[in-house]
């Protein structure tokens, strides 16, 4: 008995699943989880304005940025102090927005790391998945969890990206005390594109709804959606003489 009972624990690869809707848009979550984080995490760009003053003309300042977002803490390149009458001095970009770029990035990895398990438990050990009532539950409970967190750290993701880009655009000019100063000008020159950001926006409203849809295969398999069969009543024997 025990060696029937290790045989039906242990691994029983079989690949059906993945062309069923459960399966397959599992596979589905898990690239757009790569598309999603990639293309958030590995961003990186440049803002650049023109000063011109006294003894500097059209000289062309750049500040580098990228994930996780501190622009805070960064800063245009260097203008020779000495020049524009002593008056530059290190000019950082505005805002913070670590927090919801770490968050969206995060837990992109987290789900693409659930998406690999979850494959692995469908692929191989379907059987212990569709023979217990728990694994089924605990599968919808959070695919319905992380549905919700990726409208919650989509949206806030997008509203970052939204600061980001004003933070970074022709509005930096009147952030900088050195472009308000009498004989200085100061002109907004160029910023990267910011075209994988978007999509990494787009990819983590797909991932909503791929996850949103997904709950309804997941429920589909626990007991609420199948209960168990009653077993039938046992017949009762007649009399005797019958």
């Amino acid at each position: 008995m025990e060696r029937v009972s290790q045989k039906m624990s242990g691994l029983q690869l079989n690949l059906g699943p993945l062309k069923e809707p459960l399966g397959f848009i599992k596979v589905l979550e898990w690239i757009f989880s790569i598309f999603a984080f990639a293309t958030c995490g590995g961003y990186s760009g440049h803002a650049s304005i023109n000063v011109s003053c006294p003894d500097v003309k059209n000289k062309t300042l750049e500040a580098a940025f990228g994930y996780p977002f501190r622009l805070n803490t960064l800063v245009f390149q260097d203008l020779d102090s000495h020049l524009c009458n002593g008056t530059w001095q290190k000019t950082h970009l505005v805002g913070d927005f670590s927090s919801s770029a770490q968050f969206f990035v995060t837990f992109a990895v987290l789900v693409f790391l659930y998406c690999m398990a979850a494959l692995v438990l469908y692929v191989g050990y379907l059987h212990l998945y569709r023979g217990a009532g728990k694994l089924p539950m605990i599968d919808f409970v959070i695919t319905v969890v992380v549905a919700f967190l990726w409208l919650v750290s989509t949206s806030a993701w997008a509203k970052a990206l939204t600061d980001i880009k004003v933070s970074t655009g022709p509005g930096i000019v009147s952030e900088m005390h050195f472009c308000q100063l009498t004989n200085t000008s100061c002109r907004f020159d160029a910023v990267s594109s910011m075209g994988s950001l978007n999509v990494s926006v787009v990819f983590g409203f797909l991932n909503l709804i791929l996850w949103a849809g997904n709950a309804w295969f997941a429920y589909k398999e626990t007991n609420l959606h199948n209960p168990p069969n009653a077993p039938a009543p046992a017949s009762t024997p007649g009399p005797a003489g019958m």
